[in-house]
């Protein structure tokens, strides 16, 4: 068991609840990741509003549009939500004309999710808004530090052990 330590007083932001830094919550690494997913993805939400997507269903329709022909349950353990949250994203999406079920050449069985024309093309509006987004999350970061973050992330990410 790791015992999560006190953030550095540099670290800690300077804001009326400066003393929740200090605490041993504030040097716990699962919160710190929760806390900034939590804004990343609301940052992330507002730039992809405009566009009438939120985080989940612009990852759908972004692999969906890139070519991957994803499976539904593929999606479900890659994104890690419940099969039938695929499904509503997958239908939302396929409802507005953006993506459609096409059958698997690998597996009738299976359905793979593919973007339509009109499906790409708001993808790549708003694939600018967020990386927009995602680089207002991690301004404070400089371009090797973000490549480490990702490295150390993507290793957390596919830990074989799980």
């Amino acid at each position: 068991m790791v015992t999560p330590r006190s953030a550095p007083a540099s670290a800690r932001p300077s804001t009326p609840s400066d003393r929740l830094w200090s605490s041993v919550v504030g040097g716990d690494v699962a919160f710190l990741l929760a806390r900034a997913n939590a804004r990343s993805l609301a940052r992330a939400n507002v730039a992809l509003a405009e566009y009438d997507l939120k985080v989940r269903s612009y990852s759908v329709l972004a692999m969906a549009a890139d070519g991957s022909r994803p499976t539904q349950r593929e999606l479900s353990e890659f994104l890690r939500l419940d099969p039938s949250q695929i499904v509503s994203l997958v239908d939302d999406l396929e409802s507005r004309g953006l993506a459609r079920r096409e059958p698997d050449p690998n597996d009738r069985r299976a359905n793979v999710v593919v973007a339509t024309e009109r499906g790409r093309d708001l993808h790549q509006r708003a694939r600018i808004a967020a990386q927009a987004a995602e680089e207002d999350s991690f301004r404070s970061l400089d371009e090797s530090d973000r490549d480490r973050l990702t490295a150390l992330l993507r290793a957390i990410a596919t830990d074989p052990a799980e």
